[in-house]
């Protein structure tokens, strides 16, 4: 199987625009992209995605309550999720792996490599 949609959770507009570029000008991939966790459990309900890519640090709902709540809805107990951080302490990258994700990518990020690495992860991630 290869990765073809994506729900990305990111709160400023900047990365979100840059993901989009990466995601669906470079890569081909089908994006839906929300700008909170709350917009994310919304949209949950309506886009079934391969991987979710997940900002760490969001207002109101955190990266890991998101991840803990997608995981509650119907469909994304398995779905792989990859947090996106400019935070990259070891502890910290251990407590999103500990929550279930299946990988952890430092911001800033190479754009270009972005749909690569995501493809890698989800590779990975299925074969397990």
């Amino acid at each position: 199987m290869q990765l073809e949609k994506v729900l990305h959770v990111e709160d400023d507009e900047s990365i979100r625009m840059i993901v989009e570029m990466a995601l669906v000008d470079l890569s081909g991939l089908t994006l839906v992209s929300c700008e909170s966790g709350f917009d994310a459990l919304a949209q949950a309900l309506h886009f079934e995605p391969d991987l979710v890519l997940l900002d760490a640090m969001m207002p109101g709902m955190d990266g890991l309550q998101t991840l803990i709540e997608l995981r509650k809805l119907h469909g994304y107990a398995k779905v792989p999720v990859v947090f996106m951080t400019a935070r990259i302490q070891q502890a910290e990258k251990q407590q999103y792996i500990d929550a279930g994700a299946a990988a952890v990518i430092e911001k800033p990020f190479e754009a270009t490599q972005l749909g690569d690495q995501l493809e890698a992860i989800y590779q990975s991630f299925s074969v397990s």
